[in-house]
């Protein structure tokens, strides 16, 4: 018997697994699929640890979507009783003028965040685990932590199948498109209306559908020839030299913008070290035909970083794996409704600083799936800006 669901949502990674939650949570009936394991770590979800932050330096835009994904953090904790998100406090660093510095300071005064800019010395001296040059300065804010990522996907999971979502895992989707216009045979669902989406184990029907499998998204929207470019970034755990300086308690998350690259990194957690990656700069790829293997010369920049801004934390490497960015020329995200069908959701890519917004992508794409519109500011992510005339 063919069953037909209210929703199917493809990709159960940061945002389809969220997706897949808020859709059963409001008594949707849902098919989640993921190509790969549960919880895996092949794709643009996985790394231990994740920042989430308030003073946006991408843009202002962001940060009421920011306040409501804390929210609904918070909120997802309390209901399923997972600790998801430590609160650190964040710190972004650079020259007068550099788009981490100023891009946070602007998004911190629209939007009146609390805040504090300090100069190099009190920057060293209340951090102490950094080396900074003069005519370097911070924006510190309160409202900046970790997220856990595979701890919050399998919170997503869990609590979706909970509801009443059904989950497949290692199941690739193959293709979708309008059910064929036909009969139903007997003792199966009608496919009148419905989306069909194909997979290497079958053919289910939905009456909407959500596509978030990011670095694979444009194999299942080729009709709308999406300018997107995957990239690979490697990312290190390090063991301090001085592991005192790197507690959560005396450092938060952070991001330092050299002038020339942008790194960003964690306090020490427990069984992981100190986490350190580079932002961006990494090199083009397929997500299929991804080197997995952490190279020397992936190493080398995160060192060199180390070695000048963060001393102490340059110790023996603990720990590297390789994730991937699925970018868009403009860096900003896409949460639309496909053009050609409104009955199915886009809500990837995210060009790599995407996870801290998965609790709210998910819910605003339940609205979409369920009412096709969405209360929460999300027309700067529209499909609109891609299209040609």
């Amino acid at each position: 018997m063919t069953a037909r669901y209210d929703a199917i949502v493809v990709g159960l990674g940061a945002m389809g697994s969220s997706a897949a939650f808020h859709l059963a949570s409001r008594g949707q009936r849902v098919l989640g699929l993921e190509a790969f394991g549960r919880a895996h770590g092949l794709g643009s979800s996985g790394g231990l640890s994740r920042i989430i932050r308030l003073a946006y330096f991408e843009h202002p835009d962001y940060v009421p979507l920011l306040r409501e994904a804390w929210r609904l953090w918070r909120e997802l904790e309390a209901q399923s009783g997972e600790e998801l998100l430590l609160q650190t406090g964040g710190l972004y660093i650079g020259q007068a003028g550099s788009e981490v510095l100023d891009g946070a300071i602007r998004s911190a005064r629209e939007h009146g965040l609390p805040h504090e800019i300090l100069d190099a010395a009190e920057t060293m001296r209340r951090f102490p685990a950094f080396r900074l040059d003069p005519g370097i300065a911070a924006l510190h804010e309160p409202m900046a932590g970790v997220l856990f990522p595979e701890r919050v996907i399998e919170t997503h999971l869990r609590m979706a199948e909970r509801s009443g979502a059904e989950i497949h895992f290692d199941e690739r989707v193959s293709g979708w498109g309008p059910a064929p216009g036909r009969e139903p045979a007997p003792g199966s669902a009608p496919a009148d209306g419905a989306i069909e989406v194909r997979t290497d184990h079958g053919t289910y029907f939905g009456d909407r559908l959500i596509l978030a499998a990011g670095a694979w998204l444009t194999q299942l929207v080729p009709d709308l020839g999406l300018p997107l470019s995957v990239e690979r970034n490697p990312l290190f755990w390090f063991q301090p030299v001085a592991p005192e300086l790197f507690a959560p308690e005396r450092l938060p998350v952070y991001l330092v913008d050299t002038g020339d690259e942008t790194f960003y990194g964690f306090p020490m957690l427990p069984g992981q070290g100190a986490k350190v990656a580079r932002h961006h700069d990494g090199t083009p790829t397929d997500p299929d035909q991804l080197d997995r293997e952490v190279h020397p010369a992936d190493e080398a920049p995160v060192r060199r970083f180390l070695e000048h801004y963060l001393p102490d934390a340059n110790g023996p490497t603990l720990d590297a794996r390789v994730c991937m960015y699925t970018n868009t020329p403009d860096s900003d995200f896409i949460i639309d409704l496909h053009p050609g069908d409104p009955r199915v959701v886009i809500c990837s890519p995210c060009s790599g600083h995407g996870f801290k917004f998965s609790s709210v992508v998910g819910s605003i794409a339940a609205d979409l799936a369920i009412d096709g519109t969405t209360k929460l500011p999300i027309e700067f992510l529209s499909l609109r800006r891609f299209r040609t005339a």
